[in-house]
């Protein structure tokens, strides 16, 4: 019972990748893969300010600005120089290697000893039960906060940049900088992911995000399947399909695991279940 419990918390953590991923693929059709350096940058700058005892929403803040400006470099690079989206985020994604580990200043930062958010906030006496409690209203009000971004009329723009670019732009909109903020709240989110996950595990590493994009894909596309499935049109049910699908994915890793597959295959067996999510719909529609 303990493996799922961890795994829904580690869903709840990984629900900031999942609604950037979201942003930026099922929004804007943009592949960013800067999400593996984002991710990593949140949690490095979690670690190195919680060893210099900076306050909580301090950390919160410099963790969302150091994402948003990693998202934001690759949509510059990507409107502005007019090189391929997924080019830029590869190149952003490799130039932040280099930054976290000069912020990290070594391969691993173990936090154990110092207060985080799980430790500073005691709901409840059990830290798994405390951990739950705490995640779930910080998902839930991030949750709110981009169902409401995604409502207004500058979400609205968003949106309709990703539906259709040219009639949007001529409407008077300015698309790249539609695209520039979108992958910098994207971003953005990703880093809150890196942030949660650094305090939840106790350490921050520098490989920490090799890889991590593939679990914002297959939450994404979970959701998706679900979505169309239930024939869902509404942006919070959309938010909420898509936060269900970045636990579901780990509850199934965690069954992976309970079941006696070696941990050592869990990148690969993690591939296999995106791929099947992916390849199954077509399969079933060519059949029908």
């Amino acid at each position: 019972m303990g493996l799922y419990l961890s795994a829904l918390l580690q869903g709840l953590c990984f629900a900031g990748i999942a609604f950037g991923i979201y942003i930026s693929m099922k929004i804007f059709n943009i592949p960013d893969i800067t999400t593996d350096g984002s991710y990593t940058l949140g949690g490095v700058v979690t670690g190195i300010m919680l060893t210099h005892n900076q306050p909580g929403w301090f950390i919160l803040l410099a963790v969302i600005g150091a994402g948003a400006v990693a998202g934001a470099l690759t949509g510059i690079i990507h409107t502005k120089l007019k090189i391929n989206a997924l080019l830029a985020g590869i190149l952003v994604m490799t130039a932040l290697y280099s930054v976290n580990l000069t912020i990290l200043g070594r391969s691993n930062l173990p936090l154990l000893s110092l207060p985080t958010l799980f430790s500073v906030l005691n709901v409840l006496t059990d830290p798994n039960q405390n951990s739950l409690i705490i995640l779930s209203l910080f998902v839930a009000a991030l949750t709110l906060l981009i169902g409401y971004l995604l409502k207004t009329d500058f979400g609205i723009a968003m949106r309709a940049t990703g539906n259709s670019e040219q009639m949007v732009r001529a409407l008077g909109v300015n698309t790249d900088r539609m695209k520039i903020i979108g992958l910098a709240i994207a971003n953005a989110l990703t880093a809150l992911s890196g942030y949660l996950i650094t305090q939840f595990q106790g350490f921050a590493d520098i490989s920490m995000g090799i890889g991590v994009v593939i679990i914002g894909l297959g939450s994404v596309i979970i959701a998706e399947t679900l979505i169309s499935w239930m024939q869902i049109t509404s942006v919070w049910w959309s938010l909420v399909l898509v936060l269900a699908g970045a636990v579901i994915f780990q509850l199934v890793l965690a069954f992976t695991l309970d079941i006696g597959v070696n941990p050592n295959l869990l990148k690969m067996v993690t591939a296999m279940f995106v791929l099947i999510i992916v390849g199954l719909p077509r399969l079933t529609s060519r059949q029908a």
